[in-house]
Parts: C-alpha cells; structure tokens; sequence
C-alpha cells in the first residue's frame, strides 16, 4: 500500500510517497521525481518503510517562487523536515545524482539524522582534474538553455555527460515531452543545475558524522563524470566506492537486483557487498 502526502516547508510544498513497514529508507534524487522510483521502492517495502519524494520544484513539489534556485543546501534541509513529519529521528538514505549531493549536504547540516548514507553517482565537477572546464561546460549550457531552448539543452547535456538518451538518467523522458517535462527541465537548467554541480562537499564533516558512508557507482558507469567524481570522492574518504548493478541509472533498468544490492550494503556485511573497487 502506497500513501501520498504533501508537507508544507519553507517555500515550497513537499509531495511524498510512503510505502511498506520496518526501518525507513529515504530515497532521494535531483531532479528526478518519486514516480521514477516507484519499481526500485516496491522492491523494498515488504522490509523497510520506503519514503520517495518529488524535490522542490519538481513534478508534484511546488514552490511559492518559482524563480527560486533549489540548492544542496535547500534540498538537504527538505529532507530533515520529511524526517521530522515521518516522526523519524534518523533514517538510511539512498541518493542518486543530484539526489546524492542532497544526501552529503544533509549530513553536514543534519549529521544525526542519518544512518547510512549512500551516495550514488553525485555529479560532484569540482572534485574533478578539470573543473574549472566542467564550471565553463555548465555556464554554457545553461546559456544554450536560455538562448536556444530546452531541446537544444538536453542534447548537449546528454552529449557532454556520456549518457544515452533513452537511458532515463535525466529529467528529459524520450518521445514528446509533456507539460510538466518542460516544466520540471527548465527548472533544473535554470534553478538547480549550477547549485548541485558546483557543490563541494565538506570531507571533514563527513569523516567526523556519526553515519555511515557509502560511495556507489553503477558497474557500466565507465568514464562518466559521475563515475570519476565518485571515486574521487570516495579516495577523499578513504574508502572504496561499491558497484551498483547497471549505470548511472541502474535502479531504473534493473529495480530487483538493485534493490538486492541496496539490501547488502544496508545490513553493513562487508563480505558480502556488491563489488568494492
């Protein structure tokens, strides 16, 4: 049984979805919505209270402005109201891409609220060699978003990421977009996408939080930027990230064997964790 809610936060109006009994598993993305996880969530509600949620300004979550940028920060502390209305002190958080950088920001301004962070992918440019270049490649799609539209936009992005465009990593669904599409991608070029990409995550925080942290990648990531800032965030942790079934979008492709996996690392049974690298 799935229940649907919407919790008012500051400036915006949370849509949330709770499914199954047992220790809550928070899973968050950036931008994408809780529809997209709602096969991964079904695999594991029969022993986790499983809470998903569209972020600010996404789908279903609406903004009181909508020219308001959604931040790390803002997300972060989105989640920490979620826990408080679930009466939850602390939960385990899955977050993917954007939804991961959301994850580091709230363990840094929230530390004990969580148990297990996992950090999947979070497109983290400024851990990179390049990321003064990867600063520019953002400021210039973000202008191609404004001068030549969203089309034009998601081609480079998908380009430029190393991501096929029917591999459901990103907030653009193949075919014609709908209204809410448009909506929820022109949110995330001109609201969110500088936000989560320039963030920088705070490693001393992250070393002296009570939680646990877990780096994932997806095992055919391969050289994606989010496979290489993942590494080089967990090297700046000092430990080895942990394979994930499929790519950046494993959890969409393959729910029951990512489900499965999520299970391992969650129990903490290091010998029998997916791949560690």
């Amino acid at each position: 049984m799935t229940t649907t809610h919407v919790l008012n936060v500051a400036g915006a109006h949370l849509y949330y979805e709770v499914r199954g009994a047992g220790p809550v598993l928070l899973i968050t993305a950036a931008p994408m919505p809780a529809a997209a996880f709602a096969a991964l969530a079904e695999a594991l509600a029969n022993d986790h209270t499983v809470v998903t949620h569209d972020p600010r300004g996404i789908a279903g979550s609406t903004l009181d402005d909508p020219e308001q940028d959604s931040t790390p920060e803002l997300r972060a502390d989105d989640l920490a109201a979620l826990l408080d209305a679930l009466g939850a002190e602390s939960a385990d958080v899955f977050g993917t891409s954007g939804g991961a950088v959301t994850g580091l920001a709230l363990l840094a301004r929230h530390p004990g609220r969580v148990r297990t962070l996992i950090a999947h992918e979070p497109p983290l440019l400024e851990l990179l060699p390049e990321a003064a270049d990867r600063r520019a490649w953002v400021g210039n799609l973000i202008e191609t978003f404004h001068r030549e539209g969203q089309a034009a936009a998601w081609k480079e992005f998908m380009a430029a990421a190393g991501l096929d465009d029917d591999d459901g990593a990103s907030a653009a669904p193949p075919g014609e977009p709908s209204a809410q599409a448009l909506a929820d991608g022109a949110h995330f070029f001109a609201h969110e996408l500088r936000g989560t990409t320039g963030y920088v995550p705070d490693i001393a925080a992250l070393k002296a939080t009570p939680a646990r942290v877990v780096v994932g990648v997806g095992t055919d990531s391969g050289g994606l930027d989010t496979y290489r800032a993942s590494t080089a965030l967990a090297a700046l942790l000092g430990t080895p990230p942990v394979e994930f079934p499929g790519d950046h979008a494993g959890f969409l492709t393959q729910p029951q064997a990512f489900a499965e996996a999520l299970r391992t690392v969650l129990t903490g049974n290091a010998a029998h964790e997916p791949s560690a690298r």
